[in-house]
């Protein structure tokens, strides 16, 4: 196999300093042999550079250059520390510390806090947004929820650029930053917020940096003893470091240059949070004698999509497009990345949807699939739409792996078992740690197979299944582990939220897709105004959009779909074009002429031929789909008020969420009784049936026939034709929950 992909759940431990260099290719070598003096690795995205910096850690404990008391390794997510931690244990690099900035910074303010300031650490608020509303108010100011996100993440953002409230204003307008109030409005919003936390003397997590930074600065004995204890350095994502988190980073170094950089400032994607790829750009000025490897053999992407990833980037401009890598693919040839184009939004969803499905028929898990699309408020659309086509999916960020219910049961029982030593009397006849495991889960309903449909008990049953696979891998690499065993590597993966993966399309944003990577990825809403986004407005604002979409280009193994659409609605003018960063690169992109792919009906709708719904509900379907395009609505405004909505749950109900309803509360009652009736036949969770935010809409509406019906944003035709019948019967009054 190749050298980053050569891996197991559980590999065996290697047996000597030497093993530990064993399958990395040159490059890799080069930086886990480099333990001396300032290192600097330009890693490019799937060119294993985790796998580097953990064999060059490995690789000095076990040779004994490196003490691993001293060494310490810092990332930007758990997720990654935690990954960063389990690699070292199965390299043989025990003690080695692996943490987030917060966490290393939180746990030396700990210990020196009583020290240097006295008393115990003040507690950190829970809720920094509360806070930030109480000083907004005590400012005069009224503020929505998105305002207030908003304001907190300007507040966030001055603290890590170490700005003041009085500085604010100016730091921001030097920045270029689009401040979402009065820029003199937030600087006394922020000066209020950090008198409310002084008067009740709670902390939050910027002061965590800040008031370590604050003592190391303060008190030379004390960054005497933390320079004694931690003596070699390791910084993954280092284009992703602010301000304060390097002046951090440099008084844990002092004087000295043992630190190991890691970073690619082609995938420098945060800066809206204070990030700046300058410090790793600027480290070989700062350590003119600092070893510089590059690596740029792509383990990850077929050529094809490499091929892809290196021409976004290929015409990008700036100081970070002079330091661009170019990758060079080591796997296999693969299909051309596939673009299309379509009438409307869900139109577009509806295609992705309909590739993801054949996808799945030919074999690609559902977990290997993932959706990805610039703002969080694009995520609805293609919920719909798989939920529609019955494919699984999960959101990335919603509830995690080991606090979902059926797991912490699951982990409790285990570790019951584990109290009595896995006893086969206690479990039958199964002796080895996965049958062990098996025999436990089989209380809590794992079977061999899985249950049918995609609901509730499938959704169990993958959770169950994911900790009987993890079980049969950590046997494999540990054959004389006991059920014990298991349950502490359970705990440490859920302190460091390390879990495996569970079977469902990933709906992710851009962002949150970062560091991660599938089979398959649809890249979906790719056109100006979503790709840049419309507030880009610098020139560096916009190369920042284009180094979103090759991050989402090179989440891809083998499959990559990438899509826009014309409109927003069907029926919408067609005044969209495909983001400038395609130019060149999609087909007829270097014409005017020439057909466009992919492109849907003219409604934007694929219409259904399920069975079931009365004639006239599909003649109504018919009549609905002819009307002339004219004739529909192009703006979508609240009933109520009148404003123009945007927001996809509000364009379903017509409203704002705020403004009043007028639903009927009957209706709405026997829509969701009937709907859990229908879910539990067809073994699929409710929402797949309708959405809440649907059946709050057709209450509201209470349609007397198909076509007031269809007209419904969240009902489509399929719906139409299947459940039309039932909806109508209850809208007019009757009691369709035991209906066939």
């Amino acid at each position: 196999m190749t050298p980053a992909t050569h891996s197991s759940l559980f590999p065996a431990v290697p047996d000597s300093a030497d093993a530990v260099l064993e399958g990395l290719d040159p490059e890799q070598r080069a930086v886990a042999t480099a333990l001396h003096g300032p290192v600097c690795v330009l890693a490019g995205a799937g060119t294993g550079k985790t796998r580097a910096i953990t064999h060059r850690i490995a690789y000095g404990v076990r040779a004994g250059i490196l003490q691993p008391a001293t060494v310490l390794a810092v990332t930007f997510t758990n997720r990654a520390a935690g990954e960063m931690r389990g690699r070292l244990r199965q390299l043989g690099a025990t003690g080695v510390q692996a943490r987030t900035f917060h966490a290393a910074a939180l746990r030396q303010l700990q210990y020196f806090w009583p020290r240097a300031v006295g008393g115990a650490l003040p507690r950190i608020v829970d809720r920094k947004i509360q806070v930030v509303a109480e000083a907004a108010a005590g400012c005069g100011l009224r503020l929505d929820r998105g305002e207030l996100r908003d304001v907190t993440a300007e507040i966030e953002w001055a603290k890590v650029t170490q700005t003041v409230a009085a500085d604010y204003a100016a730091a921001a307008a030097k920045a270029g930053r689009e401040a979402p109030r009065d820029p003199a409005e937030i600087a006394r919003v922020y000066d209020l917020y950090e008198e409310l936390k002084r008067d009740r003397g709670v902390i939050d997590f910027e002061d965590v940096l800040l008031l370590t930074v604050g003592i190391l600065q303060d008190r030379p004995d004390i960054a005497r003893e933390v320079r004694a204890q931690y003596q070699h350095f390791v910084v993954d994502e280092y284009q992703d470091v602010s301000p304060l988190q390097q002046r951090l980073l440099e008084l844990w170094l002092g004087e000295r240059d043992n630190i190991c950089v890691v970073g690619d400032a082609g995938q420098t994607i945060y800066s809206f949070t204070g990030a700046t790829p300058d410090y790793l750009l600027d480290f070989r000025t700062r350590h003119p004698g600092a070893t510089v490897v590059k690596l740029v053999r792509d383990y990850r992407s077929t050529p094809q999509v490499v091929r892809l990833a290196n021409g976004v980037l290929g015409q990008a401009t700036g100081r970070a497009a002079d330091h661009r890598l170019e990758l060079v693919s080591q796997r296999p040839s693969g299909p051309e990345p596939r673009f299309a184009e379509y009438a409307d939004e869900p139109s577009e969803a509806e295609g992705a949807a309909r590739a993801i499905r054949g996808l799945i028929a030919s074999g690609v898990p559902a977990g290997e699939i993932a959706v990805l699309f610039r703002t969080n408020a694009q995520s609805e659309t293609y919920e719909q739409a798989l939920a529609d086509a019955g494919v699984p999916y999960q959101l990335r960020g919603a509830e995690r792996f080991f606090e979902r219910q059926e797991v912490r049961q699951a982990v409790h029982q285990l570790r019951a078992a584990a109290r009595f030593g896995g006893n086969d009397a206690l479990l039958g006849e199964a002796s080895d740690l996965p049958g062990l495991v098996r025999a436990v889960l089989s209380g809590q309903g794992w079977t061999p197979a899985p249950p049918a449909g995609s609901g509730s008990a499938r959704e169990k049953w993958e959770s169950l299944a994911a900790l009987v696979h993890l079980a049969e891998g950590f046997a494999a690499a540990r054959p004389q582990a006991a059920l014990a065993d298991l349950v502490t590597e359970l705990d440490e993966r859920a302190a460091a939220q390390h879990a495996p993966t569970v079977q469902g399309v990933t709906l992710a944003s851009l962002h949150s897709a970062k560091g991660l990577e599938w089979d398959a990825v649809f890249l979906v809403g790719v056109t100006e105004g979503m790709m840049p986004i419309t507030y880009a407005r610098t020139d560096e604002q916009v190369e920042e959009e284009r180094r979103l979409l090759y991050v989402g280009v090179t989440r891809a193994r083998e499959h990559l779909h990438v899509s826009w659409a014309l409109s927003r609605s069907p029926g919408g003018r067609p005044n969209r074009r495909p983001s400038r960063f395609l130019d060149g690169l999609r087909p007829g992109s270097g014409s005017a002429a020439g057909a466009r792919p992919g492109l849907a009906g003219a409604g934007g709708v694929e219409y259904g031929t399920a069975a079931g719904g009365a004639d006239g509900i599909r003649a109504a379907a018919r009549a609905e789909r002819a009307v002339p395009r004219r004739t529909r609505r192009t703006v979508a405004r609240c009933k109520v008020c009148g404003r123009t909505l945007t927001d996809a749950g509000e364009m379903k109900l017509m409203r704002c969420e705020d403004c009043p309803s007028e639903m009927d509360e009957g209706v709405y009652e026997r829509l969701r009784s009937w709907r859990e009736v229908q879910a539990r036949r067809s073994g699929q969770p409710a929402f797949c049936v309708f959405t809440d935010k649907t059946l709050i809409a057709i209450a509201e509406t209470v349609p007397e026939d198909p076509v007031e019906l269809a007209r419904i944003p969240g009902v489509g035709m399929r719906k139409l034709d299947r459940y039309g019948a039932d909806v109508l019967a209850i809208c007019a009054g009757q009691d369709r929950t035991e209906a066939d």
